[in-house]
Order: C-alpha cells, then structure tokens, then sequence
C-alpha cells in the first residue's frame, strides 16, 4: 500500500514538569534554606526527512505520536530530567498543513532537515529561585507550562529530477522499469499504475544519478478531480522537468496530436507555473507501423521536437538515457 495522504494526524509535545517545594533538613543545621529544584522541558516533535522512507504509510495506522513530559524537579536543588524529543521520520518532499485551517506549516525537501514543528511545554521554577533578603523561605513555586498540541495533513509531492507524465497505457512505467532500478506493475489496461513509482538512473561511467518518478495517468478533466486527479497532478509540482510520454500508436481511435494538447491543458489548469518546467517529448510504441504517419503529423502540429523510441524493441533507449544525462547534469532540460 503505498499512502501519499494522511490527515488528522494528532501530535503533542511534552509538558514542562513542575519546580520542587523543598527545604534542606540536614542535622547540626537547625535553619535550612530553600532548594527546590526546577522541572524540565517537555520534548519537541520534530519532523526529519528520510530518504529512506517512501510513504507516509505508518501514520495511516499509527496517526498520534507524542513526545515525553519534563520531569518533576526534586530537593537538593535536583533539576528534573528534559523530556525526550519525538522525531517523525518522513520521507522528502513531505507538506505538512494544519488540519483545522488548512494553512501551510512546513516542508521537509532535504534528507536530514530537521523541523520542529510543536514545542515542548518549559519547566517550573522550584522555590530556590524565589529566596530573597527579605524572603528567606519561600513557598512559591511555578507549574510547568503545557506542551503545544495539534492536528495535521500530511501530503507527500514526490521530488524528482525528471516526472514522467502520460495518458494511461502510453508505456510509463515500462520505461521507468527500463531507465531504472525501479520495479513498477506493468499491464495492458488502464490505470495499472496507482501511485508514483521512483526510480533512480545511473550513469556507470560518471556516477551521475538522475531520479525519475512514474506519475500516474492523466486523464481529461484530471484537474477537476476525474480519475486520478489531483492525486497525480500534485507529484508534478516537485519535479525539476517533465518527460511527456506519447503513445504515437493511435490505437483505440487515439489522436496523439489531442493527447499531448490535452495534456498541457490540464498542467496548465492546475498550475500554470508547471508549463514554465523544462520539457521532453518522447514518441513510444515506435515499432509499430501506424507510428510513423502519426509523429510525422504530430510534429508539424506542435512545432517541437519528438525523441522517437520503442519500449518493445527499446530502439533509442540508448539514446533517450544519453539525453537525459546530457540534458539533466547540465541543467539544460
């Protein structure tokens, strides 16, 4: 089950513990002053990055999380232990949105950033803090303060080099599964993919590493929630460029010209920013015959250059991989 959507999750930092009322009783000293210590500090909740984490997964089954409270301060001028910090693992390009307001709170983009997201409540001040010349035994003490609490989205927008965007069946994830080390189910229906598949190319020479990611089809009308929707448009938003995959067959009465027309249209609906991505456009299904006529069409009516390439035979597989290298590392995609 791969989750890229958790909401109401439920955090709360540690409360503070309270200071200490205490007098020192030793013998042979008959007049003891104050020494109670103070309380900790509650633990923070902080969210990490991870690459190491795919989804979010665990907070679909496990939506609290809870760090631990200050300790109590004691006599003897004892301080009482800080609470533990609770650390959320989440995987890169992590959103996290106050579930109450729907207003944005952070983002995790980077392995190993670390994001305190609640406080931990600050401890009490024990009695020794409040002795004074003309208050020599004071019984006065202060509570520790409550930690912050709430209740989040958790909304992961895959980050990648390269998004691979394409009409359901138009050869995506046979193409990530060529390209990469990545594992995607592949069948001859629609929809076979359901959720963002990554991958990671590298080149064994330069040790370059490219990651691409293998985004669900897009239908017409994606921008208003039919299909997929939304869940597919989002990964788009984090991707460096975009890799639209044409399926230039024309089998089921398709038009190639439309598809790829339709496909900028619903980029553009969603987020006109995304047009101003670099882009790649890469004909497949190239051994076919019908293929020939269509790229040919398909170029006179976009006006743009056309990879041309064949996930069967993996014709200009080679060629594709040296493109995105080249194109990729020297930041000209």
């Amino acid at each position: 089950m791969f989750v890229d959507e958790v909401h109401n999750v439920r955090l709360k930092a540690g409360n503070g513990g309270n200071g200490c009322l205490s007098f020192r009783r030793e013998k042979f000293i008959p007049k003891g002053g104050p020494n109670g210590g103070d309380g900790g500090n509650g633990g923070d909740v902080i969210l990490v990055g991870d690459e190491n984490t795919s989804d979010l997964v665990v907070y679909r089954f496990a939506p609290h999380a809870k760090a631990e409270n200050g300790k109590h301060g004691m006599g003897s001028e004892m301080h009482g232990r800080n609470g533990k910090h609770c650390f959320l693992k989440v995987p890169m390009g992590t959103v996290i949105v106050d579930s109450n307001t729907k207003n944005f709170v952070t983002e995790i983009v980077k392995h190993g950033q670390e994001t305190i997201v609640l406080k931990g409540g600050i401890g009490g001040k024990g009695n020794t803090n409040f002795k004074s010349s003309t208050n020599q035994a004071p019984r006065h003490i202060t509570l520790g303060m409550p930690g912050e609490e709430g209740v989040f989205d958790f909304i992961l927008k895959t980050i990648a080099d390269i998004g691979l965007v394409g009409f359901p069946n138009a050869g995506k994830s046979t193409l990530i599964g060529i390209l990469t080390d990545a594992t995607p189910k592949v069948a001859n229906y629609p929809f076979t993919t359901l959720h963002a598949n990554v991958g990671v190319m590298t080149n064994k020479k330069s040790k370059d590493k490219i990651i691409l990611a293998d985004i669900p089809g897009l239908i017409e009308g994606a921008h208003e929630n039919r299909g997929l929707g939304v869940r597919f448009l989002k990964h788009i938003e984090r991707c460096s460029s975009l890799l639209f995959l044409i399926d230039m067959s024309g089998i089921d009465n398709r038009s190639p010209v439309e598809d790829y027309s339709i496909l900028l249209e619903e980029l553009r609906s969603y987020d006109a920013n995304l047009l101003e991505k670099k882009r790649l456009v890469v004909a497949n299904k190239m051994d076919m015959e019908s293929a020939r006529k269509n790229v040919k069409t398909f170029r006179q009516a976009h006006k743009t250059d056309v990879i041309e390439i064949s996930c069967v035979t993996q014709s200009g597989i080679s060629n594709l991989r040296n493109l995105l290298f080249q194109a990729t590392c020297a930041k000209i995609l």
